[in-house]
């Protein structure tokens, strides 16, 4: 079940370097150009992972803010980063998953490499490749030819024995292709490792050239991390990611020296190409998010300004109103007291003799005491 898995996973791959290798006629070029349309069929998912890391690294001062204030409570620590993710809209490991899709992809075209009779070529099935392969074996074997190389390798000295020597059996199997597996002078079947023990027989610049992939391979690999740690904002690295900057690199240099050169020249591409990916993206996103967060202050600022000026406003509102509410006291004042003068002046017209106590008309103004005295 897991072989047919990777027989399907394999295939759409294989059909991508044979494409590429019948319109360049070069195995090394269908590689880098394999590699470059991977990298374009996965670009939109990268760039989504790739914005996320940049607004991971832009927010970075206020992650560290929390980290330190609730450095004693990692429980607490925890929610507060997780609501903090949740409020900016992004999330922490979508920039690290796309960074392993490479791996997948170099296992899948490991496998192209070693077995091109079962993958590269095209025979209509798993079964029918493996049922290619033995009717080559048989026929090399009776023709007296002894197979030396490595058993996982098997697949690619055959193909090259039959391409050599034998045409009628290409011209019996439709589906075979003379595949030639040099590139710049170096045949890439070969691994780097096995042109190190070469070196006492003599020096060649195939055979430097096939030390050398390896090498570029680190290199580029290493600088790929640099560019990385330093997109994502990580200027001094602590130990982890020190650990994780180094691994990757001395991973392919490992990989490189110890399995075919091809897949040296994959890994040589995809860096390069990631780190021209890294460069593009890294600077677009920063200055996208810088504009994003230039247009959000200035919102915020215009805010604050409206409501300074509605502040003005109000208090020139109040200002009136207060203005306003002190003329009529002062109006009710006066109304009082014009109503006293009119009151006293009116009290000062009176007789003395219509006085009863304070009311000055209580005997009218005609009253006369004697009035009625006998004459």
């Amino acid at each position: 079940m897991f072989s047919t898995i990777g027989y399907a996973i394999c295939i759409p791959f294989a059909a991508l370097v044979r494409l590429f290798y019948n319109l360049t006629g070069s195995y090394g070029m269908s590689l880098i150009l394999f590699t470059l349309v991977i990298k374009l069929i996965l670009l939109p998912f990268q760039m989504k992972s790739k914005k996320s890391m940049v607004r991971m690294s832009r927010m970075s001062g206020k992650m560290q803010e929390i980290q330190k204030k609730y450095a004693n409570n990692q429980v607490k620590m925890q929610e507060e980063m997780q609501k903090f993710y949740q409020e900016e809209g992004f999330n922490p490991m979508s920039g690290c998953l796309w960074s392993f899709l490479p791996l997948p992809i170099l296992m899948a075209l490991y496998y192209i490499i070693r077995e091109p009779i079962v993958y590269f070529m095209s025979f209509g099935g798993k079964e029918a490749g493996l049922a290619v392969v033995e009717s080559a074996r048989k026929v090399i074997e009776a023709a007296g030819i002894q197979l030396t190389t490595n058993p996982a390798y098997e697949q690619i000295e055959i193909s090259n024995i039959i391409n050599s020597q034998f045409p009628d059996f290409v011209a019996e199997n439709p589906g075979w292709i003379n595949i030639d597996y040099h590139f710049l002078g170096m045949d890439l079947t070969q691994t780097p490792w096995s042109a190190v023990g070469a070196i006492s027989a003599g020096v060649t610049l195939a055979m430097i050239g096939l030390i050398l992939i390896p090498i570029i391979s680190g290199l580029l690999s290493f600088l790929l991390s640099k560019v990385s740690m330093k997109q994502s904002g990580q200027g001094a690295a602590n130990g982890s990611t020190k650990a994780m900057m180094w691994m990757m690199p001395l991973m392919s240099v490992y990989i490189a020296f110890i399995m075919p050169a091809a897949l040296g020249v994959y890994w040589i591409a995809q860096s390069a190409f990631s780190i021209i990916q890294e460069l593009i993206l890294g600077r677009f996103y920063n200055n996208k998010l810088q504009a994003e967060e230039d247009a959000r202050q200035e919102a915020i600022q215009a805010d604050r300004q409206r409501r300074i000026e509605e502040g003005k406003i109000h208090q020139e509102q109040a200002r009136q109103q207060s203005g306003q509410k002190k003329s009529l006291k002062e109006k009710r004042q006066e109304a009082q007291a014009a109503k006293a003068a009119k009151a006293k002046k009116a009290a000062s017209s009176t007789t003395e003799a219509g006085r009863v106590g304070d009311r000055p008309y209580a005997r009218g103004r005609s009253y006369k005491a004697d009035r009625y005295d006998d004459q």
